[in-house]
């Protein structure tokens, strides 16, 4: 069915044969169950092996599991607490949140005795300021601290067993085609192998608690109103995970009716945690689709009330709080947050009602806090490839597209299965040069356009990435499309410019600490900020950046 028709442009290049495939495939990996549709999920990602048609298709699946009787997760809790299911909670919502490939969630209140102090303790950690206003004026206000309600994720009983099963009829299909002519550059066995051990570091719970604290972590000394769910790590086992409860709304609802008064500053948010991740930690959710994305509101405390501290501040009529943070320190009032949530809740079948409502909670000095979920795989680049990533930054910061493409295919998993590298490299050199061009136009670049022109380059040209780099590639693109919907202005580079910052002195600093250092990645990160800082300054100060460009000045 793939030959059949002829390759038509209003279908992305594909034969009507092709398409009428691409369908079947698609309503079978959903009758074949969650497995195989976490398995067209992870191929949906993967537009440098698949046509972007068929990721497109394969992307509208969802991993809507069939739930499990209670008792099973009465069982796992039971084992887990060593006491009877009754003792555990104060409260407890028997039907599930949500049930998915792997697991499902339910909504409960641990009793008291249960939560240790430490997990009730603030999120951010301060840094002492100079002089003897800066702890109540030069602090951000305190998020909110977690409390006893919490959800739980129980993994579906012999579901290891199940995604063991589905792997095996996987790896063997997968060697079957592998036997045909031409399709040895998509390697599958391989990428079955890559997707089996994303499936099976998810069947540890302890896992997603370990993430979820090392992203807190990375978080804390940040001046950012992003948040992730507290895991209570004492009470989480290979099949539970307890976690803080965020009572929060979807992005998808943002996306679906608009944000209003908030677009540009929730899309800024996401974009600069994301960032974050990227650039400075090296430590990426890598599951950021809008269902994961959650975002509630608080109130920052007014300038009165900050007047107020700070006269009790120079009087010293200031104590401790219980965790022992000097009580003149404000946090935001979450006091009406959820009563927010369930408003807007109740609005998102009605737009204009939506709006009005964000136009109020915007007049009444509400700000927007990003809650990221599910943060049960992460990416973190190797040695190898963080080494490559540096490398094509290098490339492209010296505009230099030609050895850009060469650098793609010398990297590649098997550069002898490359065809036509030449003309991959003069097309990559075409991309780089139509970037130069754009240099100085704030905001014409569009990533994600450039990115998908690489994509399916590498896919045409049987170039193969490793899997943790175009994981990277595919955040990029899907951040900067949902912050697109969002704020069609929103400039990822000028937005990248505050991390590029920042991790140029921690490089600067490492590399003055290790002489031995190669300098040219200190070198290629230079140029790369250079060239950044020159088309913000330029951008800003010349009213016709376009004119610059067309009379070669």
């Amino acid at each position: 069915m793939l030959l059949v028709g002829k390759a038509d442009k209003a279908l992305a290049g594909d034969r009507w044969g092709a398409v009428w495939w691409y369908g079947l495939l698609v309503s079978r990996m959903q009758a074949a169950g969650p497995t195989f549709i976490k398995l067209a999920q992870w191929a949906a990602s993967r537009a440098d092996i698949f046509p972007s048609l068929l990721c497109e298709r394969l992307g509208s699946l969802h991993s809507r599991g069939t739930p499990h009787p209670l008792g099973h997760t009465k069982a796992v809790i039971e084992d887990v607490f060593q006491r009877p299911f009754d003792q555990v909670f104060e409260s407890f919502d028997e039907k599930p949140i949500g049930s998915g490939a792997i697991a499902q969630v339910y909504r409960a209140t641990l009793k008291q005795d249960l939560i240790p102090p430490s997990y009730l303790g603030p999120r951010r950690s301060r840094k002492t300021a100079a002089g003897p206003l800066g702890p109540v004026i030069l602090q951000d206000p305190l998020p909110s601290v977690p409390t006893a309600s919490v959800a739980i994720k129980v993994l579906h009983p012999n579901v290891s067993k199940t995604i063991s099963r589905d792997l095996r009829i996987m790896s063997f299909f997968a060697r079957c085609i592998n036997l045909l002519p031409g399709m040895q550059w998509i390697s599958l066995p391989e990428e079955v192998d890559v997707f089996g051990s994303m499936m099976r570091q998810q069947l540890d719970l302890r896992h997603e608690a370990d993430n979820l604290l090392a992203f807190e972590s990375h978080f804390s000394p940040r001046r950012v109103p992003v948040n992730f769910p507290r895991p209570l790590k004492i009470w989480s086992a290979k099949d539970l995970l307890i976690e803080e409860y965020m009572n929060a709304l979807p992005l998808e609802a943002f996306l679906r009716n608009g944000g209003g008064p908030y677009d540009d500053e929730v899309a800024t948010l996401g974009l600069d945690a994301f960032l974050n991740m990227l650039l400075l930690d090296n430590f990426v959710h890598s599951d950021l689709h809008p269902g994961n994305i959650m975002i509630k509101f608080s109130k920052p405390p007014t300038t009165r009330i900050l007047l107020e501290n700070l006269y009790n501040h120079l009087f010293h009529r200031h104590s401790t709080d219980e965790h022992g943070l000097p009580s003149t320190i404000v946090s935001a009032d979450y006091s009406d947050s959820d009563a927010i949530v369930g408003r807007l809740r109740s609005l998102i079948p009605h737009a204009s009602a939506w709006h009005k409502e964000l136009e109020h909670l915007h007049d009444s000095g509400y700000v927007p806090e990003i809650i990221f979920i599910d943060a049960g795989l992460v990416t973190t680049l190797d040695m190898k490839n963080r080494q490559n990533f540096l490398d094509l930054f290098r490339a492209v910061a010296e505009f230099d597209g030609y050895r850009t493409g060469q650098l793609m295919v010398e990297r590649s998993r098997s550069p002898e299965l490359a065809i036509d590298t030449e003309t991959f490299a003069l097309k990559m050199q075409h991309l780089v040069l139509s970037v130069k061009r754009k240099t100085f136009s704030l905001g014409q670049i569009k990533i994600s356009d450039l990115l998908t022109e690489v994509l399916k380059n590498v896919r045409v040209h049987h170039v193969k990435m490793e899997g943790d780099f175009i994981n990277t590639v595919i955040s990029i693109l899907l951040l900067e499309g949902i912050g697109r919907q969002l704020d069609p202005g929103l400039d990822l580079f000028a937005s990248a410019l505050p991390m590029l910052r920042k991790l140029g002195g921690q490089m600067a600093a490492r590399e003055s600490m290790n002489m031995d250092m190669p300098s040219s990645n200190l070198g290629a990160f230079l140029k790369l900020w250079v060239w950044l800082e020159a088309r913000s300054f330029i951008a800003s100060a010349i009213v016709n950046a376009d004119d610059l460009i067309k009379y070669d000045l």
